[in-house]
């Protein structure tokens, strides 16, 4: 059966979960995203991936800057919904936005919870390490990814994988168990799980201080901060006076001073082991690999990194 539905969501993780309810068949009524903000080099205003979906698919579009308003709150609850979805929006919901939709409002989140509850799982997995992680629709309550899961589906974390990659994972699964949520709920078929408290981390944002490469740290946790800032915001360092970013690297034979350079290969001494640049970018071009870059950048043995 279709469900009336409000989508609510922003970046490019939650196209996939809202063309997937479109084809499943369901109405949505009104998608909630993040309003236009400056993007680029010249700071044009820039639409949200969803914002752009939503109107090239004819869905009315609304931006607002809060949900906390009396007004806010009178139109969402004139939709009349059956239900929300919620996936990666960047407003908190108030009670009473949780409390209008005749099922609730279901939230798709991109980790095993409570493992990674907030803004940045994908990154935090990956940053730290982790092997495995997934995606859980859950049923929303007044804290921050708290709620009582209704699915989940898991998937590996491979050893080379960056965020961005398991992004492209992560999203096509998560539109597919919003979808199958969905039609379990509306048949009452589907029971919530309470979060255990046991486990629970907080995947905070990721601040500008984390991205920037410290030498004197462990080559391996070096290259989880790697794979879990690329492509974006991106690791980088400081090479030759500019500031590079570091979108693949590996663990090398080797030791060295940390950020001493100990190859022509761009290996770089760490506090333990050491580790070899594998692709790069800098300022205002795209990525290469180290060979070409350091055709025409040179950073010989012996030089020390910051």
């Amino acid at each position: 059966m279709a469900l009336r539905l409000a989508f609510m969501g922003t970046p490019a993780f939650s196209v996939a979960p809202l063309a997937a309810l479109i084809s499943a068949g369901h109405q949505i009524a009104a998608v909630y995203t993040q309003p236009p903000r400056p993007a680029g080099r010249g700071h044009a205003m820039q639409k949200s991936a969803v914002h752009v979906f939503a109107e090239a698919n004819g869905i009315p579009v609304m931006t607002p800057k809060s949900l906390k308003t009396a007004e806010a709150q009178a139109a969402f609850a004139a939709l009349e919904l059956d239900a929300a979805v919620v996936v990666a929006y960047g407003l908190i919901l108030p009670q009473p936005i949780l409390d209008a939709p005749r099922l609730g409002c279901v939230n798709i989140h991109a980790s095993l919870l409570p493992r990674w509850r907030g803004a940045a799982p994908i990154q935090r997995a990956i940053m730290a390490g982790d092997a495995e992680t997934g995606v859980m629709t859950m049923q929303m309550d007044a804290g921050l990814d708290t709620g009582p899961v209704l699915m989940a589906e898991r998937l590996a974390i491979g050893p080379d994988m960056t965020a961005g990659e398991l992004h492209d994972a992560l999203s096509p699964l998560g539109a597919d168990l919003i979808v199958r949520t969905m039609a379990a709920l509306e048949r009452g078929a589907i029971a919530a799980r309470p979060q255990a408290e046991a486990g629970a981390t907080y995947a905070a944002k990721i601040s500008k201080e984390e991205t920037r490469l410290d030498w004197t740290q462990d080559a391996a946790k070096l290259r989880n901060q790697v794979r879990g800032l690329s492509p974006a915001p991106g690791a980088w360092t400081e090479l030759n006076g500019e500031r590079v970013k570091v979108l693949k690297a590996a663990l090398a034979g080797g030791a060295g001073a940390p950020g001493a350079v100990l190859d022509d290969r761009l290996t770089i001494g760490c506090g333990i082991g050491a580790l070899r640049l594998d692709i790069l970018q800098r300022p205002g071009r795209g990525p290469m690999a180290a060979d070409e870059l350091l055709r025409g950048f040179p950073v010989p043995a012996g030089t020390h990194l910051t």
